[in-house]
């Protein structure tokens, strides 16, 4: 039986009585830099590392094994192949903007800015609202679309207000009209200026992200005549048709943050095409830009992870493919690492961890002193509930119907959104697909879901150092254990507890 103990980490001179983290973490924290590509270092990141390797790995045999065409073994391997291809997309230069750009410059009205946006969404190209299916909050036995407030370039409205952020403005305007530069979009300059000014005015009626937590506040249920109403005339059938959703899709829509849709329909309504044309064109740029020529990839690295995340270094090629592929093709890749790095009797013992987890729950729920009776009942038939998720889904995902080609680096990357859009929307009008995962096996994370009231932990998690299937069991329920407990936590924390144990958002609480 292995300790969990790593000796070699430990520092002796730290006593742990004065500071356990330093006695047993002290060495390593002394002797490890922070990798140049990352922004932070710890276990998780460590474990992330194995796994990513691990990951390279498959899809470079795949790739190397000359699969047949059309299979998904293939298409792993090209996806991979055209993002690797330096020399091709670096002769590309801009030309895969050409057509976006050339849309947009033919943008003439308002209904048109959004009929754009809804077929840009299909590529990945960010709009002025983020649709999402999802099951509904208040009606967990049926999929809706949710509509999340967006149409910034900056990681949220605080950056456009606070003065705390005044440098990264200057920056953002800046790296504006050097993305429209390298595009050779008219004017980058007062295009970069229009643009700042337009994300001003959307931002300032954008929610914070402590309201944007609360799920109460952040769920209004609308028809579409509701949602024209909220925000008087946008064109929300072009949209739609933009997107490629049924007219049907917003027979019940839930909008998070309804103040967004009244400010970006008077903005329609008010700022001139030409800075709407701006905008577009730098969404465009901006979605882009990983996936063109050096200048942009640098251009774009240089903002948003230098001058924003404090990263001094872009990550290596091959892990920003390795990326690109978990992405679109991830439960593909996955299957495969489950395989080789995840034996059956690891999920074994993961159930009778993850029962003796809940156990404990369910002890501390019955004597907690605080709780009434009607609540005590209520949490504890939530408790009951709870629906583990471990190492890998039950059905892989069906990726037939995604294209995909060695020398055509952007078009994947457009159709690999499209096939994904089209996936959620298939949902709607379905019944609810309670086997689903949102993260693929090879993800080094766990996660709560509240509206299937279900606790995932995906393979790659179940990994030493937090989870050893041949360690002494003080070590599991230390790693993993503290990671199950903290999910199980999520059903009854801020927002996971006012949600029932039948994923309805309710307020059960005495």
């Amino acid at each position: 039986m292995r300790s969990g103990i790593d000796p070699i980490s430990v520092d002796p001179s730290e006593r742990p009585q004065d500071d356990l983290f330093a006695h047993v973490n002290g060495r390593w924290v002394a002797s490890t830099p922070i990798p140049a590509d990352r922004g932070r270092y710890g276990t998780f990141d460590v474990l992330r590392e194995t796994a990513e390797q691990h990951v390279r790995e498959i899809i470079e045999e795949v790739a190397a094994g000359a699969p047949e065409g059309g299979t998904v073994a293939a298409k792993v391997g090209d996806l991979y192949a055209s993002f690797m291809d330096v020399d091709a997309v670096e002769a590309l230069g801009s030309q895969p903007l050409a057509e976006d750009l050339e849309r947009v410059a033919a943008v003439q009205d308002p209904a048109c800015v959004m009929a754009t946006t809804g077929a840009f969404s299909r590529a990945g190209i960010l709009g002025l609202v983020m649709p999402f299916v999802n099951t509904d909050d208040r009606d967990p036995s049926r999929y809706v679309i949710y509509l999340e407030q967006a149409g910034l370039g900056l990681p949220d409205e605080s950056y456009y207000r606070e003065d705390q952020h005044e440098a990264k403005r200057t920056a953002y305007v800046g790296h504006v009209e050097r993305m429209l530069a390298l595009a050779s979009w008219p004017d980058p300059a007062g295009a970069a200026a229009r643009v700042m000014a337009l994300e001003t005015r959307l931002a300032a009626e954008h929610w914070d992200k402590v309201t944007n937590r609360d799920p109460v506040k952040t769920y209004t249920l609308l028809d579409l005549a509701g949602l024209m109403e909220l925000g008087p005339g946008v064109d929300w059938a072009g949209y739609l048709s933009g997107l490629g959703a049924a007219p049907s899709a917003f027979d019940a829509v839930v909008v998070r943050q309804p103040d967004h849709i009244t400010s970006m329909a008077a903005a329609l309504a008010e700022e001139p095409i030409a800075t709407w044309r701006d905008w577009l064109a730098w969404h465009v740029v901006h979605a882009h830009a990983p996936y063109l020529s050096s200048a942009f990839v640098e251009e774009n690295f240089d903002f948003y992870g230098r001058t924003l995340s404090g990263v001094p270094e872009m990550r290596e090629r091959w892990k920003r493919g390795v990326g690109l592929v978990e992405e679109a093709l991830g439960e593909a890749v996955g299957q495969l690492y489950v395989e080789r790095h995840f034996p059956p009797h690891a999920k074994e013992a993961m159930v009778e961890l993850v029962a003796n987890l809940v156990e404990a729950f369910r002890r501390s729920l019955s004597e907690v002193p605080w709780m009434g009776d009607d609540t005590r009942r209520e949490a504890l038939a939530k408790l009951g509930q709870f629906t583990p998720k471990l190492g890998y889904p039950e059905r892989w995902r069906d990726y037939s119907a995604l294209a995909v080609r060695a020398d055509d680096r952007l078009g994947n990357v457009r159709r690999a959104v499209a096939f994904e859009v089209d996936r959620q929307h298939a949902k709607l009008g379905g019944p609810v697909d309670r086997d689903e995962w949102f993260m693929t096996p090879q993800t080094v994370n766990a996660y709560y879901n509240p509206g299937l009231n279900e606790i995932v932990f995906p393979a790659a998690i179940l990994q030493p150092p937090f989870f050893d299937v041949d360690a002494d069991d003080a070590v599991n329920y230390g790693g993993i254990g503290a990671v199950i407990g903290h999910e199980v936590g999520h059903g009854f924390d801020d927002q996971g507890s006012q949600f029932d144990g039948a994923g309805v958002l309710r307020n059960w609480w005495t």
